[in-house]
Formats: structure tokens, C-alpha cells, sequence
């Protein structure tokens, strides 16, 4: 297996509302492949939403949605200032601030939103992971 994340599915219950949370966000969505699903480009990777109860069913799996998910998106700014920006965007795309921006015990600066879904994205600045023009993160030398 190679050292990568092609696509990240969310498992949404309102397929519209949660495009229009993410197409708020800035996102574009793929025009071409519109059926039942919505596919965003993000970087070299690619955020996928598709209705939880057929995303459970395509995985085999069932579809009771309690509780946390035990998953957490991140995003990583190039500034402890973008951080609250972000922030911003996603509860004026109707999102929830979980957690406010703050000093986080590492050094950084971050903060939590919810998705119109109620998936959990980290944003944060860690300055010890680089982020370059194209908009690729990297872990710090060892």
C-alpha cells in the first residue's frame, strides 16, 4: 500500500444540506458525477459525501449513527489568524464552533467546528508541519 488518502467519505443524512455547507466553505463540487453522491476536489485527495445509510450498506455495515464517530477531519492553516477565519466560514456556513480557537498544549493554535452533519473537523496551526504552495503538509524532520 502506498503512503496515501485518495478519497474521504462522510456518511451525511442530508446530502443537500451538506453540500451547501461545504459549497459555503469554498468548495466546489463536481459537476460531472452528481447522482446520489457529491465529490469535492481537495488537494491530491478527494471529500466524498454520500448518504450515511448507503454508505453503511454499501460497506456491509449497520446504520445506528449514535454518538461520537470517533473520527476527525483536520485542516491546517499557514497562520494562527486563519485558524479563526476558518472558523468563522463554517458557522456562517451553518456549521457549530465545538471548540473555539486556543492555545493548544503541543504550541499551536486551534479550535473545533462541527459540519452541518455534526463531523468533527480540527483546524489548527502547527508551525512544526509545513505546509507548501500547493497546499501539502509534511511531518517534521525526525
Amino acid at each position: 500500500m502506498e503512503p496515501r488518502i485518495s478519497i474521504v467519505t462522510l456518511g451525511v443524512e442530508d446530502l443537500g444540506r451538506a453540500v451547501r455547507f461545504y459549497e459555503a466553505m469554498g468548495l466546489t463540487r463536481h459537476a460531472g458525477i452528481t447522482d446520489s453522491v457529491a465529490f469535492f476536489q481537495m488537494g491530491g485527495s478527494i471529500l466524498a459525501l454520500w448518504p450515511r445509510a448507503e454508505l453503511a450498506r454499501d460497506a456491509g455495515s449497520e446504520d445506528d449513527g449514535t454518538g461520537f464517530r470517533a473520527a476527525a477531519l483536520a485542516y491546517n492553516t499557514r497562520s494562527d489568524e486563519e485558524v479563526g477565519e476558518v472558523l468563522a466560514a463554517a458557522e456562517r456556513a451553518g456549521g457549530r464552533i465545538v471548540k473555539p480557537a486556543q492555545r493548544a498544549f503541543w504550541g499551536g493554535w486551534y479550535g473545533y467546528f462541527a459540519d452541518s452533519e455534526g463531523h468533527l473537523w480540527e483546524v489548527a496551526h502547527n508551525p512544526a508541519f509545513p505546509i507548501d504552495a500547493e497546499g501539502r503538509i509534511s511531518l517534521p524532520p525526525a
